[in-house]
């Protein structure tokens, strides 16, 4: 699993309702739609300044807050690959891999808004390209990076009649 694309940083404590407001979530189940919201009441732009295969960046406990899926989703619908961030919540974390959204614990004081990186899930580094530099990634375990690369939880159930993981 590699993706390469744009910093978009953040700071600590970025909680579920900042990555997608509850004024939204409550009213529909379009994901599409949740997506153009992501982020919005920390940067109202951040879905017009999104490209395909960018990267939210950020410190300590992202996702903290409500277990609700529709963060994940929402990220994953505004085509964001992965998220990078020092430490995540637990629930969110779970959530993220469940529904196929690749998460990245690491060091991103080493990443500045707008860096290109190119991300490396398997071998587990991450390239700050702009800045020329490799970053070290907690390394996931093979169970998870099995249901990303199946595109979530359901997905491997779909794929393979079994939770099984060998």
């Amino acid at each position: 699993m590699e993706f390469k694309g744009i910093a978009h940083k953040f700071g600590d404590d970025v909680n579920t309702d900042y990555i997608i407001s509850g004024r939204y979530k409550f009213k529909t189940l379009d994901m599409k739609e949740l997506a153009r919201h992501v982020m919005e009441d920390l940067d109202p732009d951040f879905y017009s300044k999104v490209n395909k295969g960018d990267f939210i960046v950020a410190g300590k406990n992202f996702g903290c807050g409500s277990s609700r899926e529709q963060a994940p989703l929402a990220i994953l619908n505004a085509d964001i690959s992965a998220v990078l961030a020092k430490s995540f919540a637990r629930i969110f974390y779970r959530n993220c891999i469940n529904t196929g959204l690749a998460l990245i614990e690491c060091d991103t004081d080493q990443i500045n808004e707008g860096d290109e990186l190119e991300v490396d899930v398997e071998k587990g580094v991450i390239r700050n390209l702009t800045q020329q530099r490799d970053i070290p990634v907690k390394p996931l375990p093979r169970f998870m990076l099995k249901i990303l690369s199946d595109g979530g939880l359901v997905e491997h159930f779909k794929k393979h009649g079994t939770f099984n993981f060998d």
